[in-house]
Order: C-alpha cells, then sequence, then structure tokens
C-alpha cells in the first residue's frame, strides 16, 4: 500500500504544481496521468483522493481552452468516484463543476460521475437539489441521439428520480418532453429501455400527469404496452410500471386519462396474461389492471386514494410509487 500512497502523491504533486504554475500543457500531460493511474489501478483511487486530488480535477472541468484536460479530469473523476465517493462529493464546487462539464465534451463522463454518485442514497436530495445540474441532464436528451452522452445522462436521471421530491422538479424542467421525444426518435433498443425506466420513476409525483397530458404521454405509453408495440418485453413492461405509478400518484383524474385511451385495459390485460412476461412484468399490468377496472366501482363506495393504497399494502412487486427499474 506505501507503493500506491508514493504514487498518488507523486501524481497529485505534479498536478499541484503544474496547475499552481499556470501550466497549461504540463497540467494537462499530469491530468491525463491520473485519468490513466485511475483507470489502471482501482487501488490507487482513494489515495488519489486522500492527497487531494478531486478539487484538482474539478477544477479543470470548467478551465477555459482546456478541452482535452477537461475530458480526462472528468474521466478520472469517474474511475475515482467508483472507489471514493464520500471524498469525491465533499468536495466544495463539484456540482458546479460538473454542471459546467455536462456542457461540453467532457459531457459523458461527467453524466456517468453524477450516476456513480446517486448510488449513495443520501446523495440524491443533494444532487436533486441543484437545479443547473438537472437542466444540463435534460438538456443532453434533447441533443443528437447518437451522442455517448445520452445513455449517461438517462441513468443519472434514473438516480435522480429515486428520490421522490425530485421528480416534480424534473417535471418542472421538461423532462417529461424530453423523454418522450426519445421514445418517438431513438430506435435503439437499450435507450428505449433506459427512457422508459425513466418515465416510469418520474411518473410517481403528481405534477407528471399534466405534463403527459398535454404530449399524449399517456397515449404513448399506452401503445408501448400494446403487444409488438415496444421494442423490447423490457420496454413494455417499463411502459406498464409508467401508467401504474401515474394512476398511484394522480388517483381518480389519472384512472380517468388512462381509461379514456381506446383499448387500453385490454392491451393492460394481454400483458397481464402473457405467459412470456416476466414475474415483475405481470405483476405491475395486473396491479394496473386491478386499478382500472376497478376505478369506477370504487368512486361509488370509497375513495380510490384508499384502493391504490391497499395495492401498495398487497403487492410484493409494489413497494413505492415508483418501483420499475432498468434492472429490477
Amino acid at each position: 500500500m506505501e507503493v500506491k500512497l508514493h504514487t498518488a502523491r507523486s501524481l497529485v504533486g505534479r498536478l499541484r504544481g503544474a496547475a499552481a504554475a499556470h501550466d497549461v500543457a504540463a497540467t494537462a500531460a499530469a491530468v491525463a496521468e491520473v485519468r490513466l493511474a485511475s483507470k489502471d489501478d482501482p487501488e490507487v483511487r482513494a489515495p488519489l483522493a486522500d492527497e487531494g486530488v478531486v478539487p484538482l480535477l474539478a477544477a479543470q472541468l470548467a478551465a477555459p481552452g482546456a478541452a482535452a484536460a477537461a475530458v480526462d479530469a472528468a474521466a478520472a473523476l469517474l474511475n475515482i468516484s467508483i472507489s471514493a465517493r464520500e471524498q469525491v462529493m465533499a468536495t466544495p464546487g463539484l456540482l458546479d463543476a460538473l454542471t459546467a462539464a455536462l456542457r461540453t465534451d467532457a459531457a459523458h463522463h461527467a453524466a456517468a460521475t453524477v450516476h456513480s454518485l446517486l448510488c449513495v442514497e443520501a446523495y440524491r436530495a443533494t444532487v436533486g437539489a441543484s437545479r443547473p445540474l438537472l437542466a444540463a441532464l435534460v438538456a443532453l436528451l434533447r441533443a443528437a441521439p447518437s451522442t455517448r452522452a445520452t445513455k449517461d445522462a438517462l441513468k443519472a436521471l434514473f438516480g435522480i428520480a429515486l428520490y421522490p421530491p425530485n421528480r416534480a422538479s424534473l417535471v418542472g424542467l421538461g423532462a417529461a418532453q424530453a423523454l418522450f421525444a426519445l421514445v418517438l426518435t431513438d430506435g435503439r433498443s437499450g435507450v428505449v429501455e433506459d427512457v422508459t425506466a425513466v418515465i416510469a420513476q418520474v411518473a410517481g409525483c403528481a405534477e407528471s400527469l399534466e405534463a403527459f397530458k398535454w404530449i399524449s404521454g399517456v397515449r404513448i405509453l399506452v401503445d408501448l404496452v400494446e403487444p409488438g408495440g415496444a421494442a423490447t418485453a423490457r420496454a413494455r413492461e417499463n411502459a406498464a410500471a409508467a401508467l401504474l405509478n401515474l394512476v398511484m400518484a394522480g388517483g381518480e383524474r389519472a384512472v380517468a386519462e388512462v381509461v379514456a385511451v381506446g383499448g387500453a385495459e385490454d392491451a393492460v390485460r394481454e400483458l397481464a396474461e402473457d405467459e412470456a412476461a416476466s414475474a415483475r412484468g405481470k405483476a405491475k399490468a395486473e396491479a394496473l389492471l386491478r386499478a382500472l377496472e376497478g376505478g369506477g366501482a370504487r368512486r361509488r363506495d370509497h375513495r380510490l386514494a384508499d384502493f391504490l393504497n391497499g395495492l401498495v399494502q398487497s403487492d410484493p412487486y409494489i413497494s413505492s410509487p415508483a418501483s420499475a427499474s432498468t434492472h429490477g
């Protein structure tokens, strides 16, 4: 371990010295060395963080005229965050630096770093409180779908939306429009699965219903639930989860919106009865079908909210209004 500490101390010392001397070329070279070391040797990541490399790397993310160094710095931060999330997150100004990087060629590394940090549940509220960062991630979805940053941005947004209070913020920043635009324009199956997973999370707030209505989101989700409507089985199941979360968050009005889409109940029933569907997908569809079929009758007897509450308590596949996951 002494060798790792010596290596980290040497690398950070070179970077600190070059940065202090404002030597752009030497700084870029030192950052590149840190990137390579943090990639090739996982055991040097924590020592690098302990030696103070994180603020030095963060400073390069927004440094003028140093595009290559910014990419290397963002990649190094991603590597280090895997082993030293606490030190990375504790760095003053880190989220501002990542926000700046999300608007540059380093965007995919910056988005992946955000996603890495969000693996710690306690950080989701802090990250979600940075509206400029959220806005920058949403903006990445509006860029050309072929960009490397798209999937990294989706993974980061998924992690952000796992914290319920963040969902309304994402809706307010136009995330629903950007997400559904990707569903309609990006044919890559992996992207569609990730997009629908994020939509399922965002659907779990009351503000989503109005946003979905304006962009025919409910209709699009029903189309995805129909047999052959989605590129993959996972995307189909995510769409069902999104409708379920929308109904659970929006109550009677959301049920009415879903039922108003022609063929919605039939599409959900087909998924619930599909022997090829996963246990997760069938459970989501069955719970949604009970909500849709029972909505009218339940409103005559007692509030639909009580019925939906019962679904959460009785169904092992529903633990919250946003239980969809790309990996669940």
